[in-house]
């Protein structure tokens, strides 16, 4: 299984829309190298997102 998807791939992956996996790669830092993004760096980089943000009441 490949490790660097392009947004689509890694949008359908993540369930995700193309564009969010853009913005979010945008607003972690995920670099975008020749269209493609790495699988592992993105999704643990959401999970630490998600783990991070505070819960809203």
């Amino acid at each position: 299984m490949p490790n660097h998807l392009t947004p689509t791939e890694l949008a359908r992956e993540a369930g995700l829309e193309r564009r969010d996996v853009i913005s979010k790669c945008m607003e972690m830092g995920v670099p975008i190298f020749q269209g493609k993004i790495d699988k592992s760096l993105f999704l643990t980089s959401l999970s630490a997102e998600q783990r991070a943000e505070p819960v809203k009441l």
